[in-house]
């Protein structure tokens, strides 16, 4: 049983966060918030399973080799995403760890945020994480996969950066 459970975990957290990464993306903002789909969707990457997971893994040397491998993965899908759109290798792996740590940051303090709070700073994250500011465009479609309608302080300024 504890088998499958781990199984589970690789195939939910693991499979989708680089299906994510992999995803068709015009640019590196729009992949990028392909990757956040993950951290809103618990259908794509789920939180809590995560997170006890890695908490089975204070216990479990074995469960501890599993994370360390499923940690190294999923930062290679990430890397390899920002070398799909021109970064260098070392750029890549800088940017790939600085987004999944920051994720799994956030997994571990348990922090919670509501979903206005969450999206107001998320094109500041993809800004920070790429050095590119999203088209507002790109920010249209990804609010509208997650239900979510802007105030309009958020639209104009996201317009007024690109």
């Amino acid at each position: 049983m504890l088998g499958a459970l781990l199984d589970l975990w690789r195939e939910k957290n693991s499979g989708n966060l680089a299906k994510q990464a992999a995803a068709y993306a015009e640019s590196i903002t729009e992949a990028i918030l392909n990757v956040h789909d993950c951290w809103l969707d618990p259908s794509l990457f789920d939180s809590q399973f995560e997170f006890a997971v890695r908490s089975w893994a204070l216990q479990s040397a074995g469960v501890a080799a599993e994370i360390e491998k499923a940690d190294s993965a999923r930062i290679a899908a990430l890397a390899a995403m920002f070398l799909r759109f021109g970064s260098s290798a070392v750029a890549a792996d800088a940017r790939a760890r600085t987004i999944y740590l920051t994720q799994i940051g956030y997994i571990s303090m348990k922090t919670r945020e509501d979903l206005a709070t969450r999206m107001r700073r998320i094109p500041h994250y993809v800004e920070v994480f790429t050095g590119t500011v999203p088209k507002p465009q790109d920010l249209a479609r990804f609010y509208a996969r997650h239900s979510f309608s802007p105030a309009p302080e958020t639209t104009r300024a996201a317009e007024e950066a690109a």
